[in-house]
């Protein structure tokens, strides 16, 4: 509107200098015609320099009033309106949503175990004998590690012994019974035999001939009975002989003899202590050439293990030193309460740096193609609809977000969803800032640098 009002003014300023123009070039040649004279001089009269010098004030006059003054003021007044949004508009201190490391920082703390470890017990009652190892001695496989003393089991061997000794004689015994039997039975039958040729030549009575044929049946069936008692004797016998056995490698077990070569970690009897079958541990054996650790990988990694992939092993009390582990195992489903997947890495020990039950920290980390953006933890605005962020927009408005978080380091979260990079955040929103509300942003870093 002003811009208009500026326009007519100038138009009317030229129209009023085009009539000035005019008026003076009539008294111009009114002078000319009266005083023919001073026109031969060459020097204007001092009406015609008063005339243009009244002239020349007023178009600057004019051009003052009607352009440059309205200019002026209207620069002021925006300066003005720029000066009063400015304070108005709250300033916010902003961060930018910057992407993540191109690596998965993944440490987890495990505890190292043997790879095999075994108690052993006892086998038979007795008391000790000998003991040959301690706790810290290697031990090599089938090695005796002490020798026990049972004198009852010594009686119950002679005892099995001569039992299978009677099981044997009397098998004997039977063998004999079951060979005169089958005489008898032979001898009945050709008896038999006889006597129905000499009842058909009727040389003696039908009578006769049956009582002898019974005889034969008779001997027969007591053939196969001796046949069976043979048959029991020898079913004593395997019986005895299993009985035997097994107290045989009873005592056999009164030498202790480790199951693997390994460590000795444990030592819980000495000499003359009275020890019961299967119940009293004796030693502790662990193989410590290789040990493992057992990991609980939170749900959101898990996805990122799998078996093969390598590992580095740190404990405390070797600060300068790193184990080179690998992922041999893993639990392949969720624990439902803890949402964690058990993982195991062995590790080499052969210079037997590590001990089993010491404390490490694992360290999983892997390559990540699309990392997730980083924003600050306070950024984060929680409501009835789940995590939102306040994002600041080129027209310096606010707009609240939602967004999907990954894993929330403290002083940074990840974002999965609802953020672009170079995005700004509010951070700290107050209850100031509300959808749609200009701000002033001020980024994080600045804020600090000044």
């Amino acid at each position: 509107m002003n811009d208009g009002v500026t326009g007519n003014s100038e138009a009317q300023l030229l129209a009023e200098i085009d009539a000035l123009k005019q008026r003076l070039r009539d008294q111009e040649k009114l002078l000319d015609t009266a005083r023919p004279h001073q026109r031969q001089t060459g020097k204007p009269s001092t009406g015609v320099l008063i005339a243009l010098f009244l002239l020349i004030a007023v178009v600057f006059t004019a051009a003052f009033f009607t352009g440059w003054l309205p200019g002026q003021k209207r620069r002021e007044e925006l300066l003005v309106q720029a000066k009063s949004d400015g304070e108005t508009a709250p300033a916010v201190t902003v961060a930018e949503a910057v992407p993540g490391a191109g690596k998965l920082k993944l440490v987890l703390p495990g505890n190292i175990q043997a790879v095999t470890e075994a108690p052993v017990l006892a086998r038979a009652t007795g008391y000790v004998k000998k003991r040959y190892v301690d706790i810290g001695d290697r031990v090599k496989a089938g090695q005796v590690l002490a020798e026990l003393d049972a004198v009852e089991l010594e009686q119950q061997v002679l005892q099995a012994k001569a039992t299978l000794d009677q099981m044997n004689a009397a098998l004997e015994q039977a063998n004999s019974n079951l060979a005169q039997g089958k005489s008898n039975e032979h001898l009945a039958q050709i008896t038999s035999e006889r006597y129905q040729v000499l009842v058909k030549r009727g040389a003696v009575s039908r009578q006769d001939a049956d009582t002898y044929l019974a005889q034969y049946e008779s001997q027969k069936a007591n053939t196969e009975a001796l046949g069976k008692a043979v048959n029991v004797a020898k079913s004593n016998i395997r019986v005895a002989q299993a009985n035997l056995a097994r107290l045989t490698d009873v005592q056999s077990y009164l030498q202790v003899r480790a199951p693997f070569a390994g460590v000795i970690t444990l030592r819980n009897i000495d000499v003359g202590a009275l020890v019961n079958e299967g119940s009293t541990l004796l030693y502790r054996v662990s193989q410590t050439d290789h040990l493992r650790t057992y990991l609980n990988v939170p749900q959101s990694e898990a996805d990122s293990v799998h078996v093969g992939q390598k590992a580095t092993l740190s404990v405390p009390d070797l600060p300068k030193k790193q184990f080179e582990g690998t992922v041999t195992r893993t639990a392949n489903a969720l624990d439902p309460t803890s949402r964690t997947l058990l993982v195991e890495v062995q590790v080499a020990n052969a210079a037997a740096l590590l001990m089993p039950g010491m404390y490490a920290e694992v360290d999983l980390s892997v390559s990540r193609k699309d990392p997730p953006l980083l924003i600050p933890g306070d950024t984060l605005v929680m409501r009835g609809e789940g995590a939102q962020v306040a994002l600041v927009g080129d027209d310096k408005k606010v707009h609240f977000q939602k967004v999907k978080l990954g894993r929330d380091f403290g002083e940074k979260v990840e974002v999965l969803m609802g953020l672009d990079a170079g995005q700004q955040v509010i951070v700290n929103p107050g209850d100031r800032v509300r959808e749609g509300t200009r701000v002033r942003p001020v980024l994080a870093v600045e804020k600090k640098k000044s």
